[in-house]
């Protein structure tokens, strides 16, 4: 069973920043696609940001120009750079990590990191 652990989340002003990062007990090294996915309280879980293999990037709207996906594959590790925070950024961010590839792939889901921006 593969574990995905996250952390970084934490209750930071507006405009502040924050870094998420997953470590996996699994090599990131052959994955199909990483990301970072969030639920804000009565909301549906939406992507934030992915990674897929062959260097594609998608970034949710709202978080273009503020928010950056990075990976460290020696530490099998996959980052979140937060920056300039926003109150609607509240919410729980979720790691996910797709092994194989895109017809066929096992995908994990880490616990969840509370991210809150407030005043």
């Amino acid at each position: 069973q593969v574990q995905l652990v996250e952390s970084g989340g934490g209750l930071v002003q507006p405009g502040g920043s924050l870094r998420l990062s997953c470590v996996a007990s699994r090599s990131i090294f052959r994955t199909y696609a990483m990301g970072w996915y969030r639920q804000a309280p009565g909301k549906q879980r939406e992507l934030v940001v992915e990674t897929i293999s062959g260097g594609t990037i998608n970034y949710a709207d709202s978080v273009k120009g503020r928010f950056t996906i990075s990976r460290d594959n020696a530490k099998n590790t996959v980052l979140l750079q937060m920056n300039r925070l926003k109150p609607e950024d509240t919410a729980v961010y979720y790691c996910n990590v797709k092994w194989g590839s895109s017809w066929s792939y096992e995908e994990y889901w880490g616990q969840g990191t509370q991210v809150t921006v407030s005043s």
